[in-house]
C-alpha cells in the first residue's frame, strides 16, 4: 500500500493557487479514475487500486505548514512506512511546469514538506512541480496567487505528466 499526498491549503480561497498544485494532482487522479474522497477531521482521503497499485490518496486539511499532522495520522492508521509515501508539492525554485522526482532529502525551505519531515523523517519520495518565481512579489504572497491565464495550460500539462510519473515511480503490487 502506498500513500500519495498532495499538498495544498483547504478552501475555495486557495483552490487554484500555485501552492495547491499537489491538491490539483490528487483531484486529477480522482477525476481520471473515479475516486471519491471522504472528509475526515484532518484530511480528505480516498482509497483505490489503480493500475495494480493499492493507493491511498490524501489531501491534508491542516493547512500547508501543518501537513505532517495528517500524514502521520494516516501512516499510523494504515501502518505505512515513510518509504511508501509520495508527496506532491509546488516548488518556487523550479521553472513553471517543470517536474522533478526526488527520493528523499531536505525540505528546500518548503514548510509543508518540512512539517512532514518533522514527523516521519526524510525518507519519503517527492514529486515537485515548478511554479516559477516572481521578482516583484514576496514568495509567501506569490505562492497564494492563482495562476495567470497563460500559465494554466502549462500547469495542466504538468499535472497530466505528474499523474503519469506516479505510475512510473510506484511499482505494481505483486500477486
Amino acid at each position: 500500500m502506498w500513500l500519495i499526498v498532495g499538498l495544498g491549503n483547504p478552501g475555495r480561497k486557495y483552490e487554484f493557487t500555485r501552492h495547491n498544485v499537489g491538491f490539483m494532482v490528487i483531484d486529477r487522479l480522482c477525476r481520471d479514475f473515479g475516486i471519491q474522497l471522504k472528509e475526515y477531521d484532518l484530511y480528505m482521503m480516498g482509497r483505490a487500486i489503480i493500475n495494480n497499485r493499492d493507493l491511498i490518496l490524501l489531501k491534508p486539511l491542516t493547512y500547508m505548514n501543518q501537513s505532517g499532522i495528517a500524514v502521520k495520522k494516516v501512516c499510523n492508521n494504515f501502518k505505512i512506512t515513510s518509504e511508501k509515501v509520495l508527496v506532491i508539492h509546488d516548488d518556487i525554485d523550479m521553472a513553471l511546469g517543470k517536474i522533478r522526482f526526488k527520493k528523499k532529502g531536505s525540505s528546500g525551505g518548503h514548510r509543508g514538506v518540512q512539517s512532514i519531515i518533522d514527523v516521519i523523517g526524510e525518507s519519503f519520495m517527492r514529486l515537485k512541480i515548478g511554479i516559477g518565481r516572481s521578482r516583484e512579489i514576496p514568495p509567501d504572497e506569490y505562492v497564494l496567487q492563482s495562476f495567470k491565464e497563460d500559465e494554466i495550460k502549462i500547469i495542466d500539462i504538468a499535472i497530466t505528466r505528474t499523474v503519469e510519473r506516479i505510475f512510473e515511480i510506484i511499482p505494481p503490487d505483486k500477486g
